[in-house]
């Protein structure tokens, strides 16, 4: 630490600013690497915002009250890695702070908690990892939306558990994103008065002036939306930005956004304002020159005076210490006064489940028909939604088909009742998956639904729940070409390869209604990644589980379901899922009838399957059984690695077709005689 009373000139609160810009230019000159402009022009806001206005306990980052300020800006990471080391946020299951001085030393470089965009995993006090633009804000809907929950749930008169307030800063991409507009228009329509989006306008991008490309009127847009809007014309201005900051605080009814007007790399004499500054360094003599601007050692690196400490313990600091000792007290008062809801809280937090929460899961038998996946999951999700309180969801306007309403009194989230369990994205996929995120991010458990085709809008919010492991729940339903007269506009093909190929997230494809009921007890043990549950349109037969195997081999990604009978050893091998399991079925019953003994094996997850141990995986699909048959009404990708090069694969070559479900599946070779013809086959060729 360094005190510099004696060659800085300026008062303390430019001292603290200008530290946070200098700290932004040594990291990323050290680097090589960076976007120094946005988050030296932002330096002053990021300051007023957790001096001045921010509850949050830098002893306790995850406090549950805490505020959330999410840069979703992501680009603009050393702003926020500044202010966690100056405000000393400690990490709240280690002995050091959670951004530690050589950590900004050592920014982007492997191992660094300090990555090159803010990665929610890598450090306390990341709340959100952002960096893809427009997805931070939205997923900051999502958090507001929680806190309202939240409040409606377990505030009572006198205590007020939860109130805390979410913060989002963007640039002009973010704007722009069709994203950041779904979410927008749902906060809007929702009034979240909790929710403060601070936009920093600067009329800048990457390929120079953003009147290039962007030249609406965004304040206009915003009141459309139904949220308040108020300006900051300079945001060197702290006064001015303490006063907006008050405005949103005291403001009730609506989502309000900051217009910010800042000078991109502000401080750098040659480079400010231009979109030279925006992602890459300044370079040795424009570094030199900023900082003699700051009133700064010009050849000092990583200097970081006392007074910028003292400045964030008096402000945030001090004021988060204070709110989080009147809460505990409170909560010491609550727990006595209010147990039932104190011992829900604490379940909440720790994501514990009730006891016997899977008692009830309904069970099926073949009495019960022909079930489609969507049909079962609605029975199986309300059972589960029954038990747990906290799970809530809702779908993109698509519930009627999905199926996937809450029953009983959960209730519609909104204004009129904010406890409500059933929320309503409406036509907004993208903003539906990364509100999600949010609501995972602040200890729910949320899911979300939509048909399967449409989970191409949300590739990004989907990507970043994985990456940030968020046990965020993907309801997928019309999940083949079984959709029939839709047509391929409709019909997911190349969808489930896509999502098994994402890093920790959970496929699951269950083949009848009792594989979904299984299902839902691999999805509530799940906490650290999200889950894809895909789910057939139309009807599938319940499998008679007393002849063939347990639908709890869900849980291990793969089972066997039927073998020969009299315990004749099979020569070939059918792999299948959803709903084309059925299909497996069939064609083992006309294969046996003509002398050829088939394993049917049923794969709802290539996920977990791939987690089991080798011996299991080789009990399942035996490495001598090279005789082998994929079948499943979607792109064939991947199946290689399941069907072995002796092997088949019986796959949707091309993006459907329009027709009645039953001739498309004819056209595609999704029929008895062609699984048939294709296991004959293998059979001839292994032998």
């Amino acid at each position: 630490m360094t005190d510099l009373a004696t060659t800085v000139a300026v008062d303390a609160d430019t001292v603290a600013v200008n530290t946070i810009r200098t700290l932004v230019i040594d990291a990323i000159a050290q680097a090589k690497s960076g976007h120094p402009g946005a988050a030296m022009a932002l330096a002053p806001v990021g300051y007023t915002l957790w001096n001045q206005t921010l509850t949050y306990d830098v002893n306790d980052p995850r406090w549950v009250n805490r505020d959330r300020f999410v840069l979703s800006a992501g680009h603009a990471s050393m702003l926020l890695y500044a202010l966690l080391h100056l405000a000393r946020v400690r990490c709240a299951d280690r002995d050091r702070l959670a951004i530690e001085l050589d950590d900004i030393r050592r920014f982007r470089q492997l191992g660094s908690p300090c990555a090159g965009h803010p990665e929610h995993e890598l450090a306390d006090g990341v709340e959100c990892t952002t960096g893809p633009l427009g997805t931070g804000v939205a997923t900051s809907v999502g958090m507001a939306m929680a806190a309202k929950w939240q409040a409606a749930q377990f505030n009572q008169p006198g205590f007020y558990v939860f109130d805390y307030r979410v913060y989002a800063l963007a640039g002009d991409g973010d704007m722009m994103e069709g994203i950041s507009q779904e979410a927008a228009s749902l906060a809007g329509h929702l009034k979240l008065d909790n929710l403060c989006w601070i936009y920093d306008s600067n009329a800048i991008t990457i390929e120079g002036e953003t009147s290039l490309a962007f030249t609406e009127d965004v304040a206009t847009r915003f009141r459309a939306y139904g949220w308040a809007v108020t300006y900051v014309a300079d945001a060197n201005d702290l006064g001015a930005l303490q006063r907006a900051f008050t405005q949103f605080t005291s403001h009730t009814g609506s989502p309000m956004l900051i217009i910010v007007r800042s000078i991109i790399g502000w401080g750098a004499p040659t480079k400010q304002g231009t979109a030279s500054a925006h992602s890459e360094p300044l370079g040795e003599d424009e570094a030199r020159a900023a900082k003699r601007f700051y009133q700064w050692p010009v050849d000092a690196q990583f200097v970081v005076p006392d007074v910028a400490y003292e400045q964030f313990a008096r402000g945030v600091g001090a004021r988060g210490t204070g709110r989080r000792n009147a809460w505990n007290a409170m909560m010491a008062e609550y727990q006595g006064a209010h147990p039932t809801l104190a011992d829900g809280l604490a379940s909440m937090v720790n994501r514990t489940l009730p006891d016997g929460w899977d008692d009830d899961l309904p069970e099926f038998t073949p009495d019960d028909g022909p079930v489609a996946g969507r049909i079962a999951n609605h029975r199986v999700l309300n059972a589960v939604a029954a038990t747990v309180p906290w799970l809530l969801g809702g779908a993109s306007d698509l519930a009627p088909s999905t199926k996937t309403a809450l029953g009983g009194t959960s209730g519609h989230f909104g204004p009129g009742d904010f406890g409500g369990r059933n929320l309503h994205f409406g036509v907004r996929e993208a903003a539906a998956a990364a509100a999600a995120n949010g609501l995972a991010l602040c200890g729910l458990r949320p899911f979300q639904a939509g048909f399967l085709v449409f989970s191409d809008f949300q590739r990004g919010p989907l990507r970043l729940g994985a990456l940030m492991g968020q046990a965020v729940i993907h309801v997928y339903t019309h999940d083949s070409i079984g959709m029939g007269e839709d047509g391929p506009t409709h019909q997911p093909v190349e969808q489930l390869a896509s999502l098994r190929a994402m890093p920790n997230l959970v496929d699951l494809r269950p083949a009848d209604a009792n594989e979904v009921r299984e299902a839902w007890r691999v999805i509530m043990a799940v906490d650290d990644r999200p889950v894809a549950l895909v789910l057939s349109k139309q009807d599938g037969p319940v499998f008679d589980r007393t002849a063939l195997g347990s639908a709890a081999g869900v849980a291990r990604g793969a089972y066997v379901l039927a073998d020969p009978a009299d315990g004749v050893d099979p020569v070939a091998l059918i792999v299948a899922t959803g709903s084309e399991v059925a299909l497996a079925m069939q064609a083992r019953e006309r294969l046996a009838g003509a002398g050829v003994a088939v394993r049917v094996v049923s794969m709802p997850s290539w996920a977990l399957f791939d987690e089991q141990d080798a011996d299991y995986r080789d009990a399942v699909l035996p490495p001598k059984l090279t005789a082998r048959v994929s079948v499943e009404a979607a792109s064939g990708f991947g199946w290689e690695r399941h069907v072995g090069p002796l092997g088949r694969i019986i796959a949707v070559d091309g993006f459907g077709a329009s027709g009645p479900a039953a001739d498309v599946h004819r056209h595609f070779g999704f029929t008895v005689d062609c699984v048939a013809r294709a296991v004959h086959e293998v059979v001839a060729g292994v032998r």
